[in-house]
């Protein structure tokens, strides 16, 4: 692949430069750049009003969701121009983060299967980030297992009734609306029973739980569903064939996550090049030099297997099950990387406020927000069986509730 621009994209590149340079809010541009994985945050500013300010702002000027169709709030770019505006936008695409779902997994989900005035309605409010989407697919009894779900739907009239629980949602407590996955029949294999809909998340009966995790945060959230009403129209595919849908939904997901995942390996070799150690600066230190020389094999790893999922998105392939392979590396490496940082500090390693610790506290950040990243779009294990199965060609795993109807699969309960 030639990595080289076109004339055509050196003039797209130019023409995004210059808007970004004129219109970013570069009153947040240092601690953006200072951010990292688990620690984003803006003094003296609600970071979501400035994510949304900005969204607004790029969709304003024809610079948001630029893959997207112009009728649907996009700009009709090609994947190589999407991925030169990211270059671009450097460290103020960070203010996207809790746009990723929506934008990188709902909003084709919406284009793939709603219907035409659907998606004139929802998906420019979506890509100018007036609206923010989330997933509700995971369950207290079906985490990486999404065809496990127990969450129900019942058919009322021109209406379906929602009870059930789903766990693990990014971003519900600040989201207008979601993408739901539930059973409509328990009486066949469990991937024939679903059905996707779309929903206002304050509808009456959604509940809404963050969830307070080790690094004080509350990124993900428990959704309670206690008869909720959704129309007929708001339902996503055929009835029963949720489980098409939903590959829609987990392609571009693990597509956005893989691509996304921070490594930390330029928080980590930016770290090493100013830290002291007894014997001098660590970069000095060949061990240390051996951990950063893997690291950086494995971060172009990344880079060039991401370039590989977009070349083929240029020809119009649907996202394939490639992209398993950025998230798996990615979120072991950052783990990986984040415990190293804090070996490196020694006993200063234990503080975590960022007034107090080695680099403003980041690699506590990482370390703490690590495991969730190893866990969000399927766990290292599930990913681990998508690699082998769909892009080696191994033997299937084991899986002996294929052919059984979901409701006689027995359960602890049982």
């Amino acid at each position: 692949m030639n990595f080289d621009d076109t004339p055509q994209e050196a003039a797209f590149r130019a023409e995004a430069k210059a808007w970004i340079a004129a219109n970013a809010p570069k009153q947040y541009e240092e601690e953006l750049r200072k951010s990292s994985l688990g620690r984003t945050q803006i003094k003296g500013a609600n970071i979501l009003e400035a994510a949304k300010a900005w969204q607004k702002k790029k969709a304003d000027a024809g610079w948001a969701c630029l893959h997207w169709p112009k009728d649907y709030g996009g700009r009709g770019a090609s994947p190589i121009e999407r991925v030169i505006w990211q270059q671009e936008e450097g460290a103020f695409g960070k203010l996207s983060a809790m746009f990723i779902i929506g934008h990188g997994m709902c909003g084709p989900t919406m284009m793939a299967f709603a219907g035409e005035e659907q998606k004139r309605k929802y998906l420019p409010p979506l890509a100018s980030g007036e609206n923010i989407w989330c997933q509700l697919f995971s369950e207290p009894a079906g985490g990486s297992d999404v065809a496990g779900l127990r969450t129900r739907a019942e058919k009322k009239g021109d209406d379906w009734i929602i009870n059930g629980q789903k766990i693990w949602t990014s971003g519900a407590h600040y989201s207008d609306y979601g993408i739901l996955l539930t059973r409509t029949d328990p009486n066949v294999p469990k991937h024939k029973g679903l059905t996707m809909f779309f929903l206002d998340m304050k509808s009456p009966g959604v509940e809404v739980r963050p969830i307070k995790q080790a690094s004080g945060q509350s990124d993900f959230n428990e959704v309670y569903f206690t008869d909720v009403r959704i129309p007929d129209a708001q339902r996503l595919g055929e009835v029963n064939d949720g489980w098409n849908v939903s590959l829609t939904t987990l392609m571009n997901e693990r597509m956005s996550i893989g691509a996304g995942v921070a490594t930390g390996f330029p928080e980590l070799f930016e770290f090493c090049s100013n830290l002291m150690l007894e014997d001098g600066l660590a970069i000095d230190d060949r061990g240390v030099r051996s951990k950063l020389a893997n690291w950086a094999v494995r971060a172009s790893g990344l880079k060039y297997t991401s370039m590989r999922a977009i070349s083929a998105l240029s020809k119009g392939e649907r996202p394939g099950p490639e992209n398993s392979i950025g998230k798996l590396v990615a979120g072991s490496m950052i783990q990986d990387v984040a415990t190293y940082a804090l070996d490196l500090q020694g006993a200063a390693g234990v503080l975590s406020g960022p007034e107090d610790a080695e680099a403003a506290g980041k690699f506590q950040a990482m370390l703490l927000r690590a495991p969730g990243t190893r866990v969000e779009g399927g766990t290292d294990e599930i990913m681990r069986n998508i690699i082998a199965e769909r892009v080696l060609g191994l033997p299937g795993d084991i899986r002996v509730d294929k052919d059984v109807p979901f409701n006689k699969i027995p359960t602890k309960g049982r």
